[in-house]
């Protein structure tokens, strides 16, 4: 048997993310405050506020309450509150679904950079996993022959996460429809994780995978475009069967959202709260987004990234030899400052910073990452210097 695959993302997130002066390895923005949650419900929020005390703590609806799965039934086409499952974050959602489609096969595609948690379960499970690249080059887009001809090896599932992690980029339509039209000819599943939808700098909602064909699973959470990662609110929607697939899954593992999270997602996703929440996500980003460009630009030849269309998160190249790891660790140790290492996602030599913060404390933030990089150019002068003396 293999020996297992840490998630090491999520591990140095955890050890370190609460210890840091600046933490900007977060993919989302400024989380919001149970108050302010409330004030953005009007009404509704304020007969919530008095609910919230007297709510007892007994086991909720263990698939999410029926409010809750109408209000997120009510964001897709042609969805029901039979296909849908509320789970304890988009984690165990993408896992629910993991676990559902070994009755598949124990192959799966990831479109690659993304978000390692499936793609370190498939290796854990014993199963192969076939990658597909996101091209640089093509503006971080993929090419849907490598998706063909993953699905022609043997996989069965494909991952897409849409808009990406690490990224922030959207897949185009025409590779989207293509994307699409390879599962079909093999009649494989997708699994869409969908969870930076709703935080799109220019406010227009990413297309969703649900309803695109039949074999389609779509993740997501309250985490990334809503800023409320606390809550540990997600979701699964599928057709009834396979929802009910999953529900049985959880059954195994946390049983039932946590009662008040219930409630206060179901205030977060009311039509009237769930538009000032991301007028407020998307307000952050637009902000951030022109901060993060303009310390690039005066980094001079740095840094080179594409600009996310999604997400508080860049994808930034960086000029050098030091390995990311130890770029991001001598962040943590010198500058207090956290960010995750591209080598994390398989990708050394990238930085994946996210600007979700408060603008004060993000320009501190970079402005540490500057310094760290002058003292890394000026160190490798000095060894340069040191080399050529010996020579």
């Amino acid at each position: 048997m293999s020996s297992f695959v840490p998630f090491e993302m999520e591990r140095w997130q955890s050890t370190w993310e609460h210890r840091v002066e600046f933490n900007l390895s977060e993919s989302g923005v400024h989380p919001l405050s149970t108050r302010e949650l409330l004030e953005m419900g009007g009404d509704e929020g304020t007969a919530l506020a008095d609910e919230l005390l007297e709510i007892r703590h007994g086991y909720g609806q263990s698939n999410g309450s029926d409010e809750l799965r109408s209000r997120i039934a009510a964001l897709y086409d042609d969805a029901d509150e039979s296909g849908i499952l509320v789970t304890v974050g988009g984690a165990e959602a993408n896992f629910a679904a993991l676990w559902r489609m070994l009755d598949e096969g124990q192959d799966w595609a990831a479109i690659l950079p993304t978000y390692m948690q499936i793609p370190g379960l498939v290796r854990n499970l014993g199963g192969d996993l076939h990658p597909v690249r996101l091209r640089e080059s093509e503006g971080w887009q993929p090419d849907p022959d490598e998706v063909g001809r993953a699905f022609a090896e043997g996989a069965r599932v494909l991952l897409v996460t849409n808009p990406s992690n690490p990224t922030g980029v959207r897949l185009d339509e025409e590779r989207r429809s293509a994307i699409v039209e390879h599962a079909a000819r093999h009649g494989a599943w997708i699994v869409a994780d969908e969870v930076y939808s709703g935080a799109e700098v220019d406010g227009r909602t990413t297309p969703s995978f649900h309803g695109q064909y039949p074999r389609v699973v779509v993740t997501q959470s309250l985490s990334k475009a809503y800023g409320l990662p606390g809550l540990r609110i997600g979701w699964a929607v599928a057709s009834p069967e396979v929802a009910a697939d999953l529900w049985a899954r959880t059954d195994y593992t946390t049983i039932t959202p946590a009662t008040l999270s219930d409630r206060l997602a179901t205030l977060a996703l009311e039509p009237t709260v769930r538009a000032r929440i991301l007028e407020r996500t998307r307000r952050i980003i637009s902000a951030n987004r022109e901060r993060l460009a303009q310390w690039v630009q005066g980094q001079g030849d740095r840094f080179s990234y594409h600009p996310p269309e999604a997400g508080a998160i860049a994808f930034l190249r960086y000029r050098g030899s030091v390995g990311s790891s130890e770029v991001a660790e001598r962040l943590r140790v010198e500058e207090s400052v956290l960010i995750v290492p591209g080598d994390q996602f398989g990708m050394d030599g990238f930085l994946r910073i996210g600007f979700g913060n408060p603008a004060p404390e993000l320009d501190e933030a970079l402005g540490r990452i500057s310094s760290l990089f002058d003292r890394i150019e000026s160190e490798d002068v000095v060894h340069q210097k040191a080399v050529q003396e010996l020579e």
